[in-house]
């Protein structure tokens, strides 16, 4: 059939008298057009014919068609042709311009449906909003508009540029001009619709327009001589102007903010709402500008949260019983009093709100806040509104999250203060901190909370919130409702009393979850005398059907026996063992609460093990379980094996079963199951001979490098089994599992903790056998010699020989001897030294010798340290090296004898200089504390004078081993290096501050009182002339803010600006290369701007409460758009943390970080000279962007971000990335 024909038919269809037939074709047709938008195109005449039809159903008489025509000019508006896309636009404008008010309302509905529907991009687009633009702000500009169609062109305005606002800027009808008269329209709603339209077109409009409606409109609008009705118009205008374009607004911020707070006191109920929500708007949007105001705003808010004229009752304890009043008023009154009328309640949940914004967005006034809103929150629980109610709650808990962020730590006496000095005297002042006024307000704050959930009349969702206050009062601030316990244990028996069915299941979890905390969080004695009220509804509740009730029963009642730890008895304890073994036992148990009540039989198990042993164990058949998950019961397993005293039959069995878990295939829960092995085997009152034997052949499978931690946990539990059982474990080892192990050692894959389980390995083998070191180190040598280069490395097993060595010190003599016989004849020989045939033996010979030489003295085969010397000049990279690493161990062994030596070459021998220093920093590295002060005076001087090398290799080991050296004596060598700050030489300031970075990461307490008094001196270089001065002093700042962030914390004022400055792409540092054909930018800044960005992530970590979260925000920012990926993914790790501890601050900043988010997204253009490397680099680029718009779409206000909710969407659509993305922002 043609497509001519099909659509013949359509029409015929849709002038059907039959509205049912009429409809069909119109769904027909849609069908058509989503399946193949071409099946519409072809002969233009028919595409006309279909339109006209179309249009002619939007007049039907039957709604269902009218409907179904728009959604068919929703689709059609894509693909049709430039004139019959005018031809629809003028006959929707002239049916919305019409006296028919059915008309009206369908044709605005289907141009809203055709601006909603239009490609982003494309030739008609820009068509589209080209024709019907200047149409919709005509029809605003005739006096004779129908207010409802004003209401429709001014939504449908909103879609246009909140979609395509780069097609509406160069218009020849100006939309301010048109939008501004419609701010004085009688009609209260055309009004409202106009300022938020008129709000969204302004970002877009020429600064002098804004400027003139400011002049002539704003600010006369605001005067106190200004018609009230006109003010609140102004007053909800600022608001939306602060919402969307913050920017334009926040410089005469001054002059307004200052008008919106006196007009709040003028009595008109709607101007005041409208004058605290424009505050809300300025305090979340203009935070710079609107800090000056914050002390005036915060009365405000204070003033109307209070504000109740219909309530005759006090502002103090009397508002705690508030609403049960009035609930009881209203009972009595019936329908006598009607409350329809009073609207108060809305001026005090806008109250509240902008309050609860200055409490989300103003940590630094934590302190301030809760002197002077935090009682009138308290004061405001009982408001008799409900929804203001929950938003008073709300709010505070907003106040205790911050708290638990920003405010420094909770101290267990009221003498320690955050920031303060410890209470010495009675009398004595002690600095007030947001922790301490907390505590000083909880009798107060709980006590009106816990009146308001005690009524049997308060609906569900009111004791849900309630409790989860609670919850948030007892996470932050622990211990902090002792004296409540008994209202708290009769509130939760009286929601925990009602059946689940009748009920909130919701409720009750919340509830029982908030129990747990408290019991976690007081002692015994706090609750013990209401226990027995409490626990026969728990226990109900462990036997009901809802899996989160019974999970939270279990949970309960683990809380308990932690707390109460040793139980001795009473009839809970046996009822709980036995729901949980009845759980257990059956199949069909949920997951969640099958882990709970394996749980809960560990904590019974542990807290009350004399009850435990009494019964049958049966819980264990249950508990060891090979299918199934099976990762809860091994952490039981363990606990039990770690805390409980039990008899070796229990630890059979349980060795039985995890070897069975071994046995399976794949890798989940492996490490789990060997820590629970170790566990269990360190229970054994002795090992049984015939363990052994059983379990090594089944741990044989592990000692592969494939998984290498697998391999550490593997060998750990047979290094166990060779100290715990060495006769019986022994034989088996030495049978099965050795020669894998020195197949393995060599692995240059092993590095960390597998190759210390390594190392561990051979000293437990060693121990247990003395004959077998002498079999273990040729063995070692010759699995190395025989293995391929690229899989050798002789550090490893140079390692394991000196471990060796060190468990089995009678084999030391014949090692040394073996390996130096090595050295010797390579020197012999004619070739030079270190030739490249026994380069390797060489090279081994001299790893071990310096393995050895640390923990004994080889003063008396002192011509071995000679021979290490004599290869520092060996053509062979790895030779010189291996020799620096082994005269530096040596040395370690007995430095009286051998350092002198190598602090002279030092001094003199130019060529030996830097492996001479590489030696030093081994004997730096590896003394201890009292062996460097004894010749630390030795080291300092020829260390400082290679300091001013210009070689930043030769720098980098004498920084390291000065800053080593200053730990071991501050006094004396803090100021020698402090005074080197002002050297003239770059490259001496340049060590001072890599010396100073090296001592904060190991330096001891004692040593801050010497450094906290200098570090601003150092610190100081951030503001040096050299660049890589100051990059080190970047780097000093960022490892001073990550290990001694207490020393610097109350210097960011000063710090601050110069670490910002850093971030700044500084041109003068660019520069262009030439490469062959091609030019390359080369941008000198960029290390030292990386630095910056990491010191900035590390300082959102340590030093939170003293950064100033929106100048912050806006360095991040401009982070995205820097040209180095690893900038911008330094910066997109910061956003993921700033929505966890700032998400308020951050949401007001979404659509501002869209743009430099969606060009991340983009990936990589793909040219000719685009290689595989560029792609992957971009994808990884791509990743980062993604975690960072997961974790920012979970702060996101709906409606409050358009450019980021839109990047959302298409996001989510992504056919690339959408799954990933949801992926993310469900986990």
């Amino acid at each position: 059939m043609t497509k001519t024909y099909i659509m013949n038919g359509l029409v015929e269809k849709m002038q059907s008298p039959d509205q049912d037939f009429r409809y069909m074709g119109l769904n027909d047709l849609l069908v058509e057009i989503k399946q193949d938008p071409n099946s519409f195109l072809g002969d233009e005449g028919t595409e006309n014919k279909v339109l006209r039809q179309v249009l002619a159903l939007v007049e039907d008489k039957i709604s269902e068609v009218k409907n179904q025509a728009v959604k068919c000019l929703g689709q059609l508006i894509k693909i049709i042709r430039e004139p019959q896309m005018e031809y629809v636009v003028d006959k929707l404008i002239d049916f919305s311009a019409g006296k028919d008010e059915e008309l009206r309302d369908i044709a605005g509905l289907a141009l809203k449906t055709i601006t909603s529907e239009l490609p982003t991009e494309g030739k008609i687009t820009v068509k589209a909003c080209e024709k019907l633009t200047p149409k919709l702000l005509g029809q605003l500009e005739k006096s004779d508009t129908p207010p409802e169609t004003l209401i429709e062109t001014l939504s449908i305005l909103s879609i246009l540029i909140s979609r395509f606002p780069g097609y509406l800027i160069n218009l020849d009808t100006q939309p301010i001009q048109v939008l501004t008269p419609m701010l004085s329209h009688p009609r209260p709603a055309v009004r409202k619709r106009a300022i938020t339209t008129l709000a969204q077109f302004l970002p877009y409009s020429q600064p002098q327009q804004f400027t003139d409606l400011l002049n002539t409109y704003i600010v006369p609008g605001l005067a106190p001589s200004a018609n009230v009705e006109k003010q609140r118009t102004v007053v909800q205008l600022v608001a939306a102007v602060a919402r969307h374009s913050p920017g334009q607004i926040a410089p005469s911020l001054s002059q307004i903010a200052s008008s919106i707070i006196k007009d709040s006191q003028r009595d008109d109920e709607e101007l005041r709402e409208s004058c605290l929500q424009a505050l809300e708007a300025l305090v979340l949007r203009c935070p710079t500008e609107v800090t000056s105001f914050l002390s005036a705003i915060i009365q405000v808010g204070n003033q109307y949260i209070k504000y109740d004229p219909n309530y005759a009752g006090g502002d103090e304890d009397e508002d705690e019983e508030m609403a049960e009043d009035d609930d009881e008023d209203d009972d009595e009154l019936g329908d006598e009093y009607e409350d329809d009328e009073d609207t108060s309640y809305k001026i005090r949940r806008s109250a509240t709100k902008l309050l609860a914004a200055v409490i989300a967005t103003r940590p630094e006034l934590l302190t301030t806040l809760y002197k002077e809103v935090s009682p009138v929150l308290i004061s405001r629980f009982g408001d008799r509104e409900e929804t203001v109610r929950l938003e008073v709650w709300s709010t505070y808990g907003i106040l205790l999250t911050q708290t638990g962020v920003y405010g420094g730590t909770p101290q267990s006496s009221a003498e320690h203060t955050v920031g303060g000095k410890r209470k010495r005297e009675e009398g004595m002042e002690v600095e007030e901190t947001p922790y301490s006024l907390l505590h000083s307000q909880v009798p107060s704050l709980s006590k009106a909370l816990l009146n308001q959930i005690k009524s049997p009349k308060t609906p569900p969702p009111t004791l849900e919130a309630g409790f989860t206050l609670l919850h948030k009062l007892l996470t932050v601030l622990p211990g902090s409702l002792a004296n409540q316990s008994a209202q708290i244990i009769a509130n939760a028996k009286s929601v925990l009393s009602v059946s689940s069915r009748s009920s909130s299941a919701s409720l009750q979890v919340t509830c029982m979850s908030f129990l747990a905390l408290f019991f976690a969080k007081h002692a015994p004695a706090v609750y013990a005398p209401q226990l027995d009220a409490i626990t026969p509804f728990l226990l109900q509740a462990l036997a009901e059907k809802h899996p989160r009730i019974a999970s939270e029963a279990f949970r309960d009642f683990s809380a308990l026996l932690n707390a109460m730890q040793p139980v001795k008895g009473g009839a809970w304890v046996d009822r709980v063992y036995d729901e949980a073994v009845r759980r257990l036992s059956n199949h069909d148990t949920d997951a969640e609460v099958r882990s709970c009540a394996e749980e809960c039989i560990g904590d019974l198990w542990i807290s009350a093990t004399d009850v435990m042993k009494t019964k049958s164990r049966k819980e264990w058949e249950f508990i060891c379980r090979t299918t199934g998950r099976t990762d809860g019961a091994i952490k039981v397993v363990t606990k039990v094996a770690t805390k409980v005293e039990i008899d070796d039959a229990w630890v059979n069995g349980c060795v039985d079963w995890v070897l069975t878990l071994l046995r399976k295939s794949g890798r989940g829960g492996k490490i789990e199951a060997f820590n629970c092995l170790d566990a269990l085997l360190r229970r054994y009152s002795q090992i049984p001979a015939g363990l052994p034997p059983t379990l090594i052949p089944n741990l044989k499978a592990y000692i592969t490098p494939s998984d290498i931690l697998l391999l550490g946990s593997a060998l750990d539990i047979i290094a166990l089994l060779l100290e715990l059982a060495p006769k019986s474990t022994f034989p088996e080892v030495e049978r099965d599992i050795l020669s894998d192990v020195y197949g393995i050692a060599h692995s240059p894959l092993l590095a960390g903790a597998p190759f210390d389980s390594v190392l561990a390995f051979f000293a437990a083998l060693v121990e247990a056998d003395m004959q077998i070191a002498t079999h273990v180190v040729p063995n070692l040598v010759t699995a190395v010699e025989k293995a391929p280069k690229n899989d050798a490395s002789l550090t490893n097993v140079a390692k394991c020989i000196g471990q060796v060595v060190k468990a089995q010190r009678a084999v030391a003599a014949g090692t040394i001897a073996e390996f130096a016989r090595h050295l010797k004849a390579s020197l012999r020989r004619k070739e030079p030294a270190g030739s490249k045939a026994k380069t390797p033996q060489v090279v081994l010979s001299l790893f071990v010798m310096g393995e050895i030489g640390r923990f004994i003295d080889m003063s008396p085969q002192h011509d071995i340290f000679n021979q290490a010397i004599e290869r520092f000049t060996a053509e062979q990279e790895e030779v010189r090296t291996a020799a620096a690493f082994a005269a530096g161990n040596i040395a370690v062994g007995n430095l009286h004898h051998f350092l002198p030596v190598i602090v002279k070459m030092v001094e003199t021998d130019q060529a030996k200089r830097l492996l001479s220093l590489h030696a030093l920093k081994e004997i730096v590295t590896h003394c201890s504390h009292g062996q460097l002060e004894t010749v630390a005076d030795m080291l300092w001087t020829p260390l400082f004078e290679n300091s001013e090398n210009q070689e930043e290799t030769t720098r980098n080991v004498a920084a390291a081993c000065l800053g080593k050296l200053t730990t071991t004596h501050p006094a004396r060598y803090l100021p020698q290096l402090q005074a080197r700050i002002t050297d003239p030489n770059p490259a001496t300031r340049a060590t001072v501050l890599s010396a100073i970075r090296y001592t904060f990461a190991e330096s001891p307490s004692s040593f801050d009182e010497f450094l906290g008094t200098v570090i601003m001196d150092f610190l100081a270089l951030l503001s040096d002339s050299d660049l890589t001065v100051r990059r080190l002093a970047l780097s000093a700042l960022n490892s001073a803010a990550r290990s001694k962030p207490h020393l610097i914390r109350d210097h960011l004022p000063t710090l601050l600006p110069s670490l910002y400055k850093e971030t700044v792409v500084n041109p003068d540092l660019i520069r262009t290369v030439q490469m062959g054909p091609w030019t390359h930018k080369v941008d000198d800044g960029l290390e030292a701007r990386k630095t910056a960005y990491e010191t900035l992530y590390t300082l959102l970590d340590t030093c939170l409460s003293r950064l100033d979260l929106h100048e912050f925000l806006g360095h991040v920012a401009v982070g995205l758009a820097d040209d180095s990926d690893e900038v911008k993914v330094i910066c997109h790790m910061m956003l993921f943390r700033l929505a966890q501890v700032a998400p308020t601050a951050t949401a007001q900043r979404l659509d501002d970080l869209t743009p430099p988010l969606e060009k991340s997204m983009k990936g990589a253009t793909v040219t000719k000279d685009t290689v595989k490397q560029d792609l992957e680099r971009a994808a990884e680029l791509q990743r980062s962007t993604l975690r960072a718009v997961a974790a920012l779409s979970k702060i996101s206000q709906p409606g409050a971000s358009p450019k980021f909710d839109a990047f959302v969407a298409a996001t989510q659509k992504s056919a690339e990335w959408g799954g990933e993305f949801r992926e993310l922002v469900g986990a």
